[in-house]
């Protein structure tokens, strides 16, 4: 815990031509009790080697030979220095002092006056501390932000790449066993002599049918190999099987019939539009969607629209909406960014990536490494 400015040893750059003032000043600061250690500096050349060091405070005089005390002022704000400035001058016009004060100064005094000088000194030190406490919290709070963020996309990441191997695990040790069953109930089928058995073995192969239904819906849920085929059909395959299931008429506009995309963004692509139909099935009640896919300017561009009645105020900031939440760091994986937007009309939900702007630096190494090995497309992992 740093100890109270009153029992510190400060240090403190003098920037003074005059040695009678050094010792003026000095004196009004023992005066009032603080311990400090204090370098007297009166050229340029002197000035900036002392910059090099850290000081608590810098007091300058404001008319010096050659130059002035906002030329030294410059110079700290030129080499980045967060550090208390305090001008003095015998002879200070109220215009050069608000004027220095706009450029950073913390405080002016005048010479003939300096009985608020260490008020104002350990003032500006308190202020200047409390601000650099500030932006590293700030800075730490963003640091935070970032972990979790590459946390999300990786967990995203992640997610994607376990419902492949349980894809590729259904397809070749369930389905292939499923279909196997199939053969051989269809061979029992045909040799069967009695009726019952025929009828039996009939609907056995029924219920085997859908199995393997089932275990290629749970499959291309998991893992939608339709992507092979690209982007757009995937998403008017989507849209068909969307609307054969809901009965919600569903129309689909691409600027293309091929869009050539990254890796990662087909999928990231794929699942917002899954996650919208989701939610406008459970809770639009809506009658259409509309689902446009675009690339213009670089830019990918997803919407999935819908007449539903939309959504109800606050519905976004529940504390549990993990659903649009989801969509958001999901988007954040490729450098893209989801937008929602909703009213008595229905809800409109756009997806944008810019394409140019995927930069594998920005990820972190087990990102880049997950995004080479694309989840949408099939093969050996």
């Amino acid at each position: 815990m740093t100890a109270p400015l009153a029992d510190r040893r400060l240090r403190v750059l003098h920037v003074e031509d005059s040695e009678l003032d050094h010792q003026l000043i000095l004196a009004q600061l023992r005066r009032a009790g603080l311990a400090m250690d204090i370098q007297r500096v009166d050229t340029l050349n002197e000035v900036r080697q002392a910059l090099t060091m850290e000081w608590d405070a810098i007091i300058s005089d404001y008319n010096l030979p050659g130059f002035s005390g906002l030329v030294v002022l410059d110079m700290v704000k030129d080499a980045r220095l967060m550090m208390p400035f305090i001008l003095v001058s015998g002879e200070i016009g109220e215009d050069t002092a608000v004027a220095a004060m706009r450029t950073g100064a913390s405080d002016y005094l005048l010479k003939n006056n300096l009985t608020r000088l260490a008020p104002a000194l350990l003032h500006a030190i308190e202020a200047n501390e409390s601000e650099q406490a500030r932006m590293e919290a700030d800075r730490e709070l963003l640091r935070s932000k970032q972990r979790l963020h590459e946390l999300a996309g990786h967990l995203q990441t992640s997610v994607e790449m376990e419902r492949a191997a349980i894809a590729r695990e259904i397809h070749d040790d369930v389905g292939g066993s499923l279909t196997a069953l199939k053969f051989d109930l269809a061979w029992m089928a045909r040799h069967a002599q009695d009726e019952g058995v025929r009828g039996r073995v009939q609907s056995a192969l029924e219920t085997v049918s859908h199995a393997i239904e089932a275990s290629q819906r749970i499959m291309h849920n998991l893992r939608p190999a339709i992507l092979e085929q690209g982007l757009v059909a995937a998403v008017q395959w989507m849209g068909a099987r969307f609307e054969k299931r809901t009965g919600i008429s569903t129309s689909i506009s691409t600027s293309s019939e091929q869009i050539q995309l990254p890796p990662g963004v087909p999928l990231v692509a794929y699942r917002t539009a899954q996650e919208a139909l989701t939610n406008v099935s459970k809770h639009a009640n809506a009658s259409k969607v509309t689902i446009e896919l675009s690339v213009a300017s670089g830019v990918l561009t997803l919407e999935v629209s819908d007449n539903g009645g939309g959504l109800t105020p606050g519905a976004l900031a529940k504390a549990r909406s993990f659903g649009i939440r989801g969509l958001h760091e999901r988007a954040a994986t490729v450098g893209g960014w989801v937008d929602l937007s909703s009213s008595t009309r229905g809800t409109s939900l756009i997806l944008s990536v810019p394409l140019e702007a995927q930069r594998a630096e920005q990820l972190g190494q087990e990102e880049a490494s997950a995004i080479e090995h694309d989840p949408s497309s099939w093969g050996s992992a």
